[in-house]
């Protein structure tokens, strides 16, 4: 029998190949087929869950299938985070990727898992401000009286947050570093019980997201001094970004979709294709819109890039600060 000719072979392989991305292909058309579960590494009702509820529910609508939420808490969301590594590389489990997923690598010096190496990143969803609130007791009314303030009473204002290491937190200890203030941090077990102690005056001062403190900033009961983006906020365009008076700050919330590593190639381009859908959407682009935030598109590549930098940029805040968790 002669052997098959070269041409032959070359045929053949390109016709397998051929076969193998049409499988892929169907595989990633016919996904998904059951319930998907999205993580949030935090109680219902903060930041993350509220963005997790509404892609969830948006996806669970162009897909056909209930895209369930489901709050893992502790550890500042490397329970969360943990879960997700561990789960099965199927595109069934998946992880809302937040600013503490960043900030953790450097946070903690014994994770059972490398973030960056560990949780393929699928798409962002959108990026957030956090804003400067303080309570109306507090006799300041812009950040240059801030600093002002709080050099003239170190340690007299309290800083809320919704944990060490968590993105107010780390807001907060850049403005710190950056302007030489002394404020002292009071750290809570959550960002509710954070802002009712600011509202009620038991602590001073808060660089919170936006979505949880925009309703106390409308009904009086808080006084925002800034946004801290380069750029305004369209949800509270009256807000100077601290960086006018603070050159070179910046600091805000970014959200996204990750799965576990070696998920199929394919479901990851399904999953960002829908989601880039979706943000194209002018009814989520202005439900988003009214969270005070802008939405992120891009590819996989894009948001493994911007976890990267936030990685970066957030270890050198916690270095420096020499910030160790609870």
């Amino acid at each position: 029998m002669k052997p098959p000719h070269r041409r032959n072979l070359l045929r053949l392989g390109a016709g397998a190949a051929a076969l193998s991305a049409l499988s892929r292909f169907a595989w990633a058309q016919a996904y998904p087929s059951r319930p998907v579960r999205i993580i949030v590494g935090f109680a219902a009702g903060g930041t993350q869950d509220i963005v997790a509820r509404l892609i969830g529910q948006w996806l669970s609508e162009r897909l056909g299938q209930q895209f369930i939420i489901e709050n893992r808490v502790g550890a500042g969301g490397n329970l969360g985070a943990e879960a997700v590594v561990r789960a099965a590389a199927d595109g069934y489990t998946l992880l809302l990727v937040g600013p503490p997923n960043a900030i953790n690598s450097t946070l903690y010096e014994k994770l059972g898992f490398n973030f960056i190496h560990d949780i393929a990143p699928v798409a962002g969803i959108f990026r957030i401000p956090n804003v400067v609130v303080i309570n109306p007791a507090v006799p300041v009314q812009t950040i240059p009286d801030l600093i002002a303030y709080a050099k003239a009473n170190p340690r007299k204002l309290n800083m809320s947050s919704a944990g060490i290491g968590t993105t107010q937190h780390v807001s907060g200890e850049l403005f710190k570093a950056m302007t030489g203030v002394d404020m002292a941090h009071v750290p809570y077990r959550g960002n509710a019980p954070a802002l009712t102690d600011l509202v009620g005056g038991q602590v001073q001062i808060m660089f919170d997201n936006m979505p949880t403190s925009i309703g106390h900033i409308r009904a009086g009961r808080l006084r925002a001094l800034a946004v801290t983006t380069v750029l305004r906020s369209e949800v509270a365009p009256e807000l100077p970004p601290v960086a006018d008076f603070v050159p070179g700050y910046e600091a805000s919330a970014f959200f996204g979709i990750g799965a576990p590593r070696n998920t199929p190639a394919a479901i990851i381009e399904r999953l960002n294709k829908e989601i880039n859908t979706t943000l194209a959407d002018p009814t989520a682009k202005t439900k988003l819109a009214e969270l005070g935030g802008a939405v992120m598109p891009g590819s996989a590549a894009d948001f493994r890039e911007l976890i990267v930098e936030e990685t970066e940029k957030w270890g050198k805040v916690i270095r420096a600060s020499n910030i160790k968790p609870e």
